[in-house]
């Protein structure tokens, strides 16, 4: 009896050790056949969820995306605080940013009560970037490699169905599962804020030309444009804020199709002249024309930062679900309209680091 017993334990044991080996093997082959692309390498990783949540029942994920450059840290920060004040969902933050500001921002989310706050931070390597973006030499510091990687977003979130993805100028005011929970068509990769929608089309920005229309952003007069047959006077859509479904997104293989039009605009300059600088949506617009479905406009009130003036009233500022400063006039520079909303979710820099550039800053707008 004793024999048998001792031979059924070592028995079990080798199951055992086959199982976890099996497992273990199985793990190693992932991890060495599934590499991120581009460099896009996760270097914090996400703590479970807290308990909260899973009492509650609100453990589904939801991604958020934003893009961390060093110069506008503080802005990422103010923004996420914002969403991560506002909800009681699982929010897991994806902060993609370039190497050399990983350890400032790791500092200013350790130490700050931004701690318990779930994220990853993702490298992103430029060089993905090589023969898509047309180079000025003479421009070479105002090459921001971050804005482009929206494009990127199944490389950045790969096992997300849909994640939302938000610029670092906003400040949001409502509980982020809202717009997280946007309908999209079927068919439609992402959903967008027309830049008709009733909350920008009442407010008009001196000196933007055709900022509305597929015009202000491509140039006509090409035969490659021409030939796509999109109307002119389409209204556009803002890129600063949207939802994406992945799975949609892979099917359609909508990031080789941007690259494709990044890549001929270096070679064509497909873009047009009168907004200059805008070169991320271009090929969005080209990509999405009547292919995208709608988010609702309080989720992307924009223009804050057209001008240092204050284009909507306190009450519709109150009101808003999301607010945008696209423009030059940053909240960061204190010169902005509704400054003050965004310095109420600001986490001070605990280096100092940032304090010193929001001072640059200021005393640039004041010249």
């Amino acid at each position: 009896v004793n024999i048998s017993i001792l031979i059924v334990a070592v028995v079990i044991f080798l199951l055992v050790i086959h199982h976890n080996f099996l497992s273990l093997s199985d793990f190693l082959r992932r991890e060495l056949s599934d590499p991120s692309p581009l460099g896009l390498q996760p270097i914090d990783f996400i703590p479970a969820a807290p308990q909260r949540l899973t009492d509650e029942g609100n453990d589904k994920e939801i991604s958020v995306v934003i893009a961390a450059s060093d110069e506008r840290l503080g802005g990422a920060i103010a923004a996420m605080n914002s969403i991560y004040q506002h909800t009681r969902s699982n929010v897991v933050f994806h902060i993609v940013t370039l190497n050399d500001t990983v350890d400032h921002l790791r500092m200013w989310l350790r130490s700050t009560s931004l701690k318990n706050m779930r994220y990853r931070i993702l490298d992103f390597d430029p060089r993905v970037l090589e023969g898509k973006v047309q180079m000025d030499p003479q421009k070479a510091d105002t090459f921001k490699p971050l804005t482009f990687a929206r494009f990127y977003l199944p490389n950045l979130v790969p096992h997300a169905e849909k994640v939302i993805y938000v610029d670092d100028d906003v400040i949001v005011q409502d509980d982020i599962v809202e717009l997280y929970n946007t309908p999209l068509k079927p068919g439609h990769a992402a959903a967008f804020s027309d830049d008709c929608d009733s909350t920008s089309s009442k407010v008009a920005v001196r000196g933007a030309g055709n900022q509305y229309n597929y015009i202000g952003f491509l140039d006509y007069k090409k035969e490659t444009i021409r030939k796509l047959a999109m109307k002119a006077n389409t209204c556009s859509f803002n890129p600063g804020v949207f939802v994406a479904n992945l799975t949609e997104w892979k099917l359609q293989n909508i990031t080789k199709q941007l690259e494709k039009w990044m890549a001929l605009n270096v070679v064509e300059e497909l873009y047009s002249k009168t907004l200059a600088g805008s070169v991320t949506t271009p090929p969005l617009l080209i990509v999405f024309y009547k292919q995208h479905s709608s988010i609702d406009p309080m989720w992307n009130v924009r223009h804050l930062g057209s001008s240092a003036g204050k284009r909507y009233s306190l009450q519709f500022v109150k009101a808003a679900k999301l607010l945008h400063w696209n423009g030059h006039f940053k909240p960061w520079g204190r010169t902005a309209s509704y400054a003050e909303v965004w310095e109420k979710w600001y986490v001070p820099d605990p280096t100092g680091k940032f304090n010193l550039i929001r001072r640059r800053s200021e005393a640039y707008e004041a010249k």
